[in-house]
């Protein structure tokens, strides 16, 4: 069954876009067929595959705003064992364009349920703000996995998550809640660090993953060579945090959805 994995959080730099990247090469490494799909404009999810932003016929959002036309339309192969819905400067229009569509903020859910028995999942990386197509992401969700930093402002971030979510699921009758929360460019040495992730341990021990995502230089060099960071040093602390994101994923993700 489709795991829709929806990576999102409203604050910019707390390793989101990494998260996303790698956790489609992390799953595909483990058998699973993934597909990545770029929400962000700046198409940085696009660029760390070593593809270019899609500037050809057909986006994303032409296929959005097409009833009849089906994502397979603007889906790519990677070198990397995934498949990519790049970014295209079009989703900079995405409010304008989708506005004036009826049940603009379900397009996407209604588009992936054609997918179902092409993946297992899908990874989608949302822009940094709560725009139509955050939206459409997180109402297409199966799970929603919350990446950020052990710092005071990140926890302010979560608490606005959580209310965006609250106020979606009043507006549209959806049931979307956070599945997950991860710890990334996380420094044991730095105390701020250590005292903010004893909170979310305190607080949020359901949804918090096990698996801590250190600080390494590894992770952010990867995305300049185009590639995953488990195909640019596979033995990196934070390939190896990733790998071990994706074994946890997996158990507790998969269980739940065959059990419902």
């Amino acid at each position: 069954m489709l795991i829709t994995l929806v990576v999102a959080n409203q604050k910019g730099g707390v390793g989101k876009t990494t998260t996303a990247l790698n956790l489609a090469a992390s799953l595909s490494a483990a058998s699973r067929k993934v597909l990545l799909i770029d929400l962000d404009s700046q198409g940085n999810s696009t660029t760390g595959t070593g593809e270019e932003k899609n500037e050809g016929l057909h986006s994303l959002l032409d296929v959005m705003v097409n009833e009849s036309d089906s994502l397979e339309k603007v889906i790519e192969e990677t070198k990397y064992k995934f498949d990519l819905i790049p970014a295209n400067s079009d989703l900079i229009s995405a409010e304008i364009e989708l506005s004036s569509l009826p049940s603009p903020t379900s397009i996407l859910k209604k588009k992936l349920a054609d997918m179902q028995a092409s993946y297992d999942y899908v990874v989608i990386d949302c822009p940094p703000s709560l725009g139509m197509m955050s939206v459409n992401a997180l109402r297409a969700a199966s799970k929603v996995l919350i990446p950020l930093q052990c710092e005071y402002y990140s926890l302010e971030g979560l608490a606005s998550m959580n209310k965006t979510i609250k106020e979606i699921n009043e507006a549209t009758g959806e049931n979307i809640e956070i599945n997950g929360i991860l710890r990334t460019m996380y420094d044991s040495r730095i105390r701020l660090s250590r005292e903010v992730s004893k909170e979310l341990e305190e607080h949020f021990s359901e949804q918090l993953c096990d698996t801590v995502i250190p600080r390494n230089v590894k992770l952010a060099e990867a995305p300049s060579f185009g590639m995953p960071a488990l195909y640019y040093e596979p033995e990196a602390k934070g390939t190896l945090a990733y790998l071990a994101l994706a074994g946890e994923i997996i158990n507790k993700f998969e269980s739940s959805i065959n059990v419902s």
